[in-house]
């Protein structure tokens, strides 16, 4: 305990009044510190914000200008598909034809003897008797190639095809 004179209540009570101000922190420091905690937030809510408007923009945009592009595009898409369909389909009969027309080829070879034919000439100039005595068979008459599909019949709109003809010459259908 302090011994106190009488006389002198004032020096204890000022000495008192300083070691409460001195023990109690200060009030502006703790507000100051709470303001700019809250300021902070306010900050990040702010950007929050913002980026949820433009989430939300550029959600609108979306809705309103690329999905009716995208639909469009699927729909054109679409087109294009059946269109490589239908090359498929077409690639599948051409290789059909060209199958049956090796194969008439072939048949044709071995009626007629072509390369044979051709081997016994060549042979014969040689002057070897075997091959220069033999018999030959009358020609046979000239093959006609099959009707069997017409390119502008599947593609109409195809430009260029007179390009492709020569005078004179009539195109043959294949």
């Amino acid at each position: 305990m302090l011994l106190v004179d009488a006389d002198r209540p004032e020096p204890v009570r000022s000495g008192a009044r300083e070691l409460a101000l001195f023990l109690t922190p200060e009030p502006g420091a703790e507000a100051k510190e709470v303001e700019e905690t809250i300021e902070g937030m306010l900050l990040r809510l702010e950007e929050f914000c913002s980026l949820t408007d433009m989430i939300r923009s550029d959600t609108s945009q979306i809705l309103e200008e690329n999905i009716p592009l995208l639909q469009a595009k699927v729909t054109e898409m679409r087109g294009i598909y059946a269109r490589v369909d239908q090359l498929e389909a077409f690639v599948k009969m051409v290789g059909h034809h060209v199958s049956l027309l090796e194969a008439q080829v072939l048949q044709a070879e071995r009626d007629h003897g072509a390369f044979s034919r051709a081997l016994r000439r060549w042979l014969g100039s040689t002057g070897l008797p075997s091959f220069g005595n033999k018999l030959w068979a009358p020609a046979p008459p000239p093959y006609e190639l099959p009707v069997l599909y017409r390119t502008e019949d599947h593609f109409p709109g195809a430009t260029g095809q007179a390009a492709l003809r020569t005078p004179g010459h009539p195109r043959r259908r294949l």
